[in-house]
């Protein structure tokens, strides 16, 4: 009988020789973040110029592609992202690769029914335990069907990605992988995005609004990071976590005490994530951390699990909103920034909470490279603008200069109520074409 070790050792190769298993017109998966294969993708980008119609499939890179940057006429490597990065935004913006629009309860699905195949997954791992187990660490997202669709299964063990206990398809059995690789280099982290005085402010508005014993969802950002911040020096209690993607915001509350988790209804004493992307510290706070569970995307942004817990307050960023209260959180115009993601899943799952609601950010204004200014309150959508969260289920909206609540209200209402907290000199110039698109009351205050 074969031993763990016999079958690992049996199964061990070099990255190059691992690669050798891609052929022309096949779909690699990567799959998200920190599960990114550096090694591999070093080894894959010696084969530009050799392969044709390779396929790549990715999320939230953190890191330069090597594969992409090799192919320089792009003629072996197509990139394919559910989800942009600033790296990632700089390819779609060459023609090096292309977005792949996803709702992050659904993204496992595509995989699961065949609407994504996968004929290579190459993902970054935990190192192997005792069992034969590797963990997916800091990835739980969708890699257990991005794997179960896969033809071959390379795994990249890292001994910088940390062992996270998970609730359910949160590790493999070196006996269901083809090959593995060493890696030689540590996964990507990201700094903490420092919050600006704009952020700041933001964080003090929407304060008010949350309360001891509440379940928190936080998105990532300067805004985010500041309202942490906030609530680690204040008197709040006994919150919980539960969270598609964790970054350092929720460290800060942890190491503050703020985060118990022993209020929540759902998964009692455990805060839970999806997907983490941040610092080493918080890296090394999550390995072996029994306080903390990864899940599957499909269930923790599904209706139904967020649903089962009271006081859910969903805090996300967005780029843009109109005075419908239409909601761009991905692209300005045309040009992708970001993706869907989780945005709708939390802001529709968080209605229906007892209790609680959701917030959505944004700076009144933004200053393009030019110096002027412009506003991130608009009159209405004319230019491509993707609308990820539309008016019928955004609920706050918030800015530096106050909350804006839109449920069951009107498009008077929320005419009124998103110009009062637009930057003051742009709101006469919203109310005239308010009035010009009939959403402006005779009555309404000026």
């Amino acid at each position: 009988m074969t031993t763990i070790r016999e079958e690992y050792n049996r199964k061990l190769v070099s990255a190059d020789e691992a690669v050798k298993c891609v052929q022309d017109g096949d779909w690699l998966d990567y799959g998200q973040a920190v599960s990114f294969p550096n090694d591999l993708d070093a080894a894959l980008a010696k084969r530009a110029g050799e392969l044709h119609d390779v396929k790549i499939r990715s999320a939230i890179t953190m890191r330069p592609i090597k594969s992409i940057e090799a192919d320089k006429d792009g003629t072996s490597f197509t990139l394919n992202l559910w989800h942009c990065s600033g790296i990632d935004r700089k390819y779609i913006a060459q023609g090096r690769a292309f977005h792949q629009p996803m709702l992050f309860r659904d993204c496992g699905s595509y995989y699961d029914k065949g609407y994504a195949p996968v004929n290579i997954a190459m993902i970054t791992v935990s190192e192997m335990d005792q069992y034969g187990n590797f963990s997916y660490g800091l990835s739980n997202c969708v890699s257990q069907s991005l794997l179960d669709a896969a033809d071959t299964i390379i795994l990249e063990e890292n001994p910088t990605m940390p062992f996270v206990y998970g609730m359910e398809r949160d590790h493999i059995n070196i006996r269901d992988v083809d090959y593995v690789v060493r890696s030689t280099t540590d996964v990507a982290t990201l700094p903490p995005p420092k919050a600006s005085e704009t952020d700041k402010k933001i964080a003090e508005n929407l304060f008010p609004y949350l309360h001891d014993g509440m379940t928190l969802q936080l998105g990532i950002g300067g805004t985010p990071n500041a309202l942490g911040s906030l609530i680690a020096k204040s008197d709040l209690k006994d919150l919980g976590m539960h969270t598609e993607l964790m970054s350092d915001g929720y460290l800060d509350l942890y190491k503050a005490g703020k985060i118990t988790n022993k209020k929540k209804e759902l998964h009692r004493g455990k805060g839970v994530f999806s997907v983490c992307n941040g610092s080493r510290e918080l890296y090394d706070f999550l390995d072996h951390n029994i306080d903390i569970i990864s899940a599957p995307m499909d269930y923790v942004n599904s209706f139904a699990t967020i649903t089962k817990m009271d006081n859910f307050i969903s805090i996300n960023g967005c780029i843009a909103v109109d005075l419908y209260g239409q909601v761009s959180s991905e692209s300005v115009g045309t040009r992708q920034i970001s993706g869907t993601g989780g945005q709708l899943d939390f802001v529709s799952g968080a209605y229906r909470s007892n209790g609680g609601g959701s917030f959505l950010t944004l700076h009144s204004t933004f200053t393009d490279k030019n110096g002027n200014v412009h506003s991130n309150i608009k009159p209405k959508f004319t230019g491509g603008d993707i609308i990820t969260t539309p008016r019928t289920q955004a609920d706050h909206i918030v800015t530096e200069y106050g909350v804006a609540g839109l449920i069951g209200r009107t498009t008077w209402e929320r005419a009124e109520a998103l110009i009062s907290i637009a930057h003051p000199a742009v709101r006469d110039e919203l109310i005239a074409e308010a009035e010009k698109q009939g959403i402006w009351r005779r009555s309404n205050k000026r």
